[in-house]
């Protein structure tokens, strides 16, 4: 078995798909490195965090997606330096099989890594998500939905204290390492803080641009609305590659944006629960690398708009944008050219 095995548990929206396409991106040297990245893909790592909370129908997504956490333990049994599990759907599994996937590593010295960031942030990024995987239920409507399809997209993975209660009882609080989001500093701040905690030293390739470009106000209400009528786009191909890929990331995401906000009974409940967060850490004793501060909501928050004060002239204008972008596209795409009709973003977000 690896002597150490590190698990990157989440927080979604914390940084963990551009951590990802680093690791991913090198998995062969991070192996010279003496850690092993185990599977052949970020999509093995997302089954077996699906696995691990004992979700029924893994088969519909893949025929090999069914016993896939067993399969990365058994790679880690048979390695004997540093693995390396990640992905931020682990987030949710409940404190039972949180426990067993720990048990399941033994001999080997697990730490848990948590990435994390202030619960407004957290909330409407992670709502913003859901919005972009299919999501129809306003931001009001998130609750904590303690497990099953959807949880994912809740307080469930989205709340640093709750998930911590269930994933680190059974460890020492130097295995438990929280990494808040760098504000400011260094673009590649995040990838040199997990680096330090994984053990890896040479110099990675950094990706140019952010990865899961955000919405403005405006456009993620009309994809709230426009998944309403998209019918049988309900496989995880259908809402990845079409509803998040293409329609939200490349289409949308080039319309100029107004940052979502949130009303204030939201922002305090957010408020709330960051502080209860930052007061557990640092009751617990846990490894901070960062500013843990900055998981707190500050008393005074940017003036932004929420969803509900989005008008239907508003919806309107953004609709027609959004249908002269894709049937420029689809021109491009039939004459086998570029995309013409698009913004120097859109363009940007198709390479």
């Amino acid at each position: 078995m690896a002597n150490k095995v590190l698990l990157h548990i989440g927080l979604p929206k914390t940084g963990t798909t551009y951590l990802q396409s680093i690791l991913w991106g090198s998995q062969d040297e991070l192996r010279d490195e003496g850690i092993l990245l185990p599977g052949r893909g970020h999509r093995v790592h997302l089954w077996a965090a699906l696995d691990v909370q004992g979700r029924k129908g893994l088969a519909s997504r893949h025929r090999r997606a069914p016993g896939s956490w067993k399969r990365l333990v058994k790679q880690l049994g048979s390695w004997d330096g540093t693995g390396v599990v990640s992905h931020e759907f682990l987030s949710g599994a409940s404190a039972k099989y949180a426990s067993q996937a720990i048990a399941d590593l033994a001999p080997a010295e697990v730490h848990v890594v948590v990435t994390a960031r202030d619960a407004l942030g957290m909330l409407t990024a992670g709502w913003q998500e859901y919005v972009k995987n299919g999501g129809t239920e306003p931001v009001s409507a998130m609750g904590d939905r303690r497990s099953g399809p959807g949880s994912e997209f809740s307080w469930r993975t989205w709340d640093l204290r709750g998930v911590l209660r269930r994933w680190t009882p059974d460890l020492p609080p130097e295995r438990v390492h929280i990494l808040p989001l760098p504000v400011g500093g260094e673009p590649d701040q995040h990838w040199r803080n997990f680096a330090e905690i994984i053990g890896a030293t040479r110099d990675y390739p950094i990706p140019e641009r952010p990865a899961n470009p955000s919405l403005g106000v405006v456009q993620v209400e009309l994809l709230r609305r426009v998944n309403a009528h998209l019918g049988d786009f309900h496989s995880a191909l259908d809402r990845g590659r079409w509803i998040r890929g293409y329609l939200a990331e490349e289409m949308l995401s080039m319309q100029e944006r107004e940052p979502l906000g949130l009303d204030p009974a939201a922002v305090a409940e957010c408020r709330e629960r960051a502080d209860r967060a930052v007061e557990f850490v640092r009751r617990r004793g846990f490894h901070v690398v960062g500013d843990l501060d900055s998981l707190k909501v500050p008393d005074a928050v940017p003036d932004r708009r929420a969803c509900d004060t989005v008008a239907d002239v508003e919806l309107i204008d953004a609709s027609g944008r959004l249908v002269a972008d894709m049937l420029a596209d689809v021109r491009a795409r039939v004459r086998g050219g570029a995309p013409d009709g698009l913004t120097a973003a859109g363009r940007r977000h198709q390479s």
